[in-house]
């Protein structure tokens, strides 16, 4: 026998079969040699590129000469690899033991042919693990849904529509600016300082495309100028619910439609900025009646504006009384009660709640501020800050509306105001009949 260094001499043991010490074997070059068998109906032809040639199965117990990448090994085991190889091997190997175990490896890649022979099993080899496992590409669980909407959400965009609602000289356009940090608002679109009150109320609505951070989101800035500026305001408040009406309809006859758009375009009110003047004193007759009609139909935050008339004395107290005559008069503005899903928005909810209506400063420009540029009004006393939340609470509307609640502001125009008027729309006539291409080309223009 081989000394314990040759690279043919091998202990094997194999689950359920008993222990054979190779130095009671005779070696190959002593042995007689058989008659070379029938090759077996399932061992194909060689591969033309395989550096072993094929072995036969060895005769009265013996083992056959294989090369040491094929050479069988204990299954937990892991046995020698030959790296360099790209080709398909095919090997026999014999068990010793109590029966014989013939079985046949299949191995291709990049980590060599691996063969096993355990009680006439068939062993496979993976394309790249030595294991024989598949590689997996990366993290595989449900939260991945989360990341599979974000890239859906950035390549798509989305939609974000806010309505102005208040009597001129406000500052309704400078907040939208102040908002977005861009001039996104209908004056700064071609407005002409010596553009006349309108008689009625008028709509004006700018659409801009917004991109950040790789997310792009449509934009559309809905004014109302004419709103309470004149002597008698009876009814002014119908334009607008009607405009807002419209846009309910216009969605809705396309998602009736036969055949409709992969993607409805999304002109519905999502949030309505109402503009509270800073008296002092209480609401006027006009901000009650309007807030009560419109507050079922859209999702109303009202905003004391110019808050920096006041001082912080009377800041609180007119917020206080505001929240109060709310109350009184059954008008529910945005963050509705009812619509908290759970404890944790409840608690958040209230936090704002409490806060409402936002005392803001709306401004453009920018002055230096210790060393620093800041948003701001400069009066003769010093520079209010917009962005400062002592002095005013212009930061805690922007988080509250973008950062916080613009997904919530969406899904609660479209699971509760517009399903509100489907319902009602739908009832009214037993159901709408799908209208055909040219009704689609004449509501849209």
């Amino acid at each position: 026998m081989e000394e314990a260094g040759d690279p043919y001499y091998v202990t094997m043991y194999y689950p359920g079969s008993v222990y054979v010490d190779m130095s009671d074997v005779v070696p190959p070059e002593v042995r007689p040699k058989p008659a070379v068998p029938a090759k077996p109906p399932n061992v194909g032809a060689p591969s033309p590129s395989s550096p072993f040639p094929p072995q036969g199965p060895g005769v009265g117990g013996g083992v056959s000469t294989l090369p040491p990448s094929s050479i069988p090994v204990p299954i937990g085991v892991q046995g020698p690899r030959d790296v360099s190889s790209h080709s398909v091997s095919h090997g026999v190997g014999h068990g010793v033991g109590h029966g014989v175990g013939h079985g046949v490896g299949h191995g291709t890649g990049h980590s060599g042919a691996h063969t096993a022979a355990h009680n006439g099993g068939h062993a496979h080899g993976g394309s790249h693990s030595t294991s024989g496992g598949s590689t997996l590409l990366g993290y595989i669980g449900i939260d991945t849904i989360i990341e599979q909407m974000r890239k859906k959400t950035m390549k798509t965009g989305f939609d974000f529509n806010i309505m102005v609602v208040g009597h001129s000289g406000l500052g309704k356009s400078t907040l939208v600016n102040t908002l977005f940090k861009s001039q996104v608002s209908r004056k700064s679109a071609g407005w002409a300082r010596d553009e006349k009150i309108p008689k009625t109320v008028d709509i004006k609505a700018v659409s801009h495309v917004l991109e950040e951070g790789g997310v792009k989101m449509k934009l559309t800035i809905v004014d109302t100028p004419g709103f309470g500026d004149q002597i008698n305001n009876d009814n002014c408040w119908e334009p607008i619910s009607k405009y807002i009406n419209e846009q309910y309809e216009k969605f809705l006859k396309e998602e009736v439609n036969i055949t409709r758009k992969k993607r409805i375009p999304d002109t519905r009110v999502h949030c309505c900025l109402y503009f509270i003047s800073p008296t002092g004193h209480a609401l006027r007759q006009l901000d009650v009646e309007f807030m009560k009609r419109l507050s079922h139909s859209v999702n109303i935050i009202p905003v004391i504006s110019k808050a920096d008339t006041m001082t912080i004395e009377e800041r609180q107290e007119f917020k206080q009384r505001v929240r109060k005559e709310l109350e009184m008069g059954g008008i529910e503005f945005y963050p509705q009660k009812e619509f908290d899903e759970d404890m944790e928005d409840k608690s958040d909810n209230d936090k704002i709640r409490e806060t409402m209506p936002f005392a803001v400063v709306g401004s453009d420009k920018e002055y230096q501020v210790n060393g620093k540029r800041v948003l701001g009004r400069k009066t003769a006393w010093g520079i209010v800050e917009v962005e400062n939340p002592n002095h005013c609470e212009f930061a805690q509307l922007r988080d509250f509306l973008i950062r916080s609640h613009l997904q919530d502001l969406k899904e609660v125009t479209h699971n509760i105001h517009y399903e509100t008027y489907r319902a009602k729309r739908l009832n009214e006539n037993g159901g709408l009949h799908p209208i055909t291409s040219n009704d689609t080309q004449e509501s849209n223009l």
